[in-house]
């Protein structure tokens, strides 16, 4: 499974993992050891808290996909930057986003050529937790 989170990013280790019959959860965290406030670009090493980050990832064998982050809150040690705290951040997943990049992506290539309805059922019937009106914003996001 290091092998599947590293498809995410290098930067991970894989923890654990638990399965059903619907669903694969997988639990990794950063192996990161200091990380740039994005307000000012000072580099931290000062952990303020834990917390878990959880989003949606590419189905495994028509399985939903779970990923568990264990995320940092660190402190920026520059006296002079306007923000005490910053959360670490990731690329292959948007701020505060439920589902990661290459997801969002999947979704939008399966839904292109289909009605949202459709698209909805294909997509759940693979493995992929989505709704209608998220698919719709999904593909208006998606038109520039």
């Amino acid at each position: 499974m290091q092998e599947y989170i590293n498809m995410l990013s290098p930067n991970l280790k894989f923890l654990q993992m638990e399965s059903d019959s619907k669903t694969i959860t997988m639990d990794a965290e950063s192996t990161v050891k200091e990380l740039k406030c994005p307000y000012c670009g000072t580099i931290s090493s000062k952990c303020h808290s834990k917390y878990k980050k959880t989003f949606n990832d590419l189905p495994m064998s028509g399985r939903l996909v779970t990923i568990r982050v264990q995320n940092r809150k660190m402190f920026c040690e520059n006296p002079e930057c306007s923000h005490k705290t910053f959360s670490e951040s990731f690329d292959f997943v948007e701020r505060k986003a439920k589902k990661t990049n290459r997801l969002v992506q999947y979704i939008i290539e399966t839904s292109t050529t289909m009605s949202s309805l459709n698209a909805q059922r294909l997509l759940r019937n693979n493995g992929v937790k989505v709704g209608k009106s998220t698919i719709c914003t999904f593909l208006k996001k998606n038109i520039k």
